[in-house]
């Protein structure tokens, strides 16, 4: 028989955030976690203190995930850079974002907040001041985490489809073309399949750069 290679944190993370992806937030449990590793769910403490510790954990694989943006381009370009590799990371796992924006995953280490960092960087570079650059980041969260939130319906269904997609056939079925035409004609041209999730992100993120470049010049 072979022998089993030994837990440690980075296992348990990885398979933590393998469970969360395909059963959400509420299937991930340390005994569920456990049963998937062949261990007994005690043994789990060894690498993490509780479930808050897990989640933090598999926040921060994520964070991880999200490539830093070169900080020898513009400052508008970084911060495009930044907000769109965290769009794109957190969408492949929406479990994330919906752990932070509830306040069950709270990460503060170093390879976490530096995605962050990065961020904050790119608008000091841009000459923004401590009360502009709070203001800005707070926007492109806004956006990042708004955008998944409508784009993978509420964290929880196929990172892949738009939110909107399964409904719109019941809206068009039940709504009234005459009293409601302005949405009714734009629900009508999502049917035709012209949603993209990320380049609907990607169009408001120009926009809301636009947006900072001219406070700044203000």
């Amino acid at each position: 028989m072979a022998r089993r290679e030994p837990l440690n944190r980075e296992k348990v993370l990885d398979a933590a955030l393998a469970l969360a992806d395909e059963e959400g937030l509420e299937g991930l449990s340390m005994r569920r976690l456990a049963k998937v590793l062949g261990v007994e769910a005690m043994s789990l403490y060894n690498h993490v203190s509780n479930k808050a510790d897990l989640l933090d954990g598999i926040a921060e694989r994520v964070f991880a995930q999200v490539e830093l943006p070169d900080r020898e381009l513009p400052w508008q370009e970084q911060i495009r850079s930044a907000a769109l590799n965290m769009y794109r990371a957190f969408r492949r796992h929406p479990v994330v974002p919906l752990a932070l924006v509830t306040d069950r995953a709270n990460p503060t280490s170093v390879p976490a907040m530096s995605r962050v960092d990065a961020l904050v960087g790119a608008l000091y570079a841009g000459g923004f001041d401590d009360e502009g650059a709070w203001r800005a980041l707070g926007a492109v969260n806004a956006l990042v985490f708004g955008s998944l939130l409508l784009s993978t319906g509420g964290f929880t269904s196929d990172p892949q489809a738009h939110a909107g997609a399964e409904n719109v056939g019941v809206y068009i079925t039940e709504m009234n073309p005459v009293a409601l035409p302005h949405f009714s004609r734009l629900l009508r041209w999502t049917r035709g399949g012209g949603v993209d999730p990320e380049a609907d992100f990607t169009e408001a993120l120009d926009t809301l750069i636009r947006g900072l470049e001219r406070e700044r010049s203000q």
